[in-house]
């Protein structure tokens, strides 16, 4: 007896399909909106950082992950259980420093990729930089601020995908009790 692929499966495959044809659309008007492939690059990065604050959420919901004891775990659940879910690949996590705070995710097949063709004026250009955005602010959001670059892209005839994750610091949780102020007189 053949098993059906689940409706959640189906219905992840097509906005998977969706995302990458979109991303590649709003690639190009950013292409046509910025000269410099360096204005492109902060763009991309900015709105992956908005995309990862707001995703951090649905991921935390979705995927019922305990909290990560350390940065290696957090890498491990990123590669594993996060880009599986939203991209279907899952990257290598490699090149680890002796204080376990600096790593790589190799991705062998950039979904990003499927349908992209890079004119040559824009050879500065890092396509699959909103990534890093999201994994910057997905991050954020758990309270890690971590140093994230794409460092090999395989849109430009490099076999993998390479970004690199530094854990710059962790902030702490302040709780403190509010005091209400009273609004200034004329104000």
């Amino acid at each position: 007896m053949s098993r059906q692929p689940s409706r959640r499966s189906e219905k992840q495959k097509i906005s998977t399909e969706l995302f990458i044809l979109t991303y590649g659309t709003l690639v190009a008007q950013l292409c046509e909106d910025y000269e410099k492939d360096e204005d492109i690059n902060k763009e991309l990065d900015k709105m992956g950082c908005n995309i990862g604050v707001r995703l951090v959420e649905d991921f935390l919901a979705r995927s019922n992950i305990a909290q990560c004891r350390n940065f290696h775990e957090t890498a491990e659940v990123i590669a594993k259980v996060a880009f599986k879910m939203y991209l279907g690949v899952t990257p290598r996590v490699t090149f680890w420093n002796q204080a376990g705070d600096d790593c790589s995710l190799f991705l062998e097949k950039n979904p990003l990729m499927s349908y992209v063709e890079i004119p040559e004026k824009h050879s500065y250009l890092l396509y699959s930089n909103l990534i890093c955005g999201i994994l910057r602010g997905a991050l954020k959001m758990v309270r890690l601020h971590v140093d994230i670059q794409l460092l090999q892209d395989s849109v430009k005839d490099n076999k993998v995908t390479e970004i690199r994750m530094k854990l710059m610091r962790r902030h702490k949780v302040v709780r403190t009790v509010e005091k209400k102020q009273k609004c200034p007189v004329g104000t």
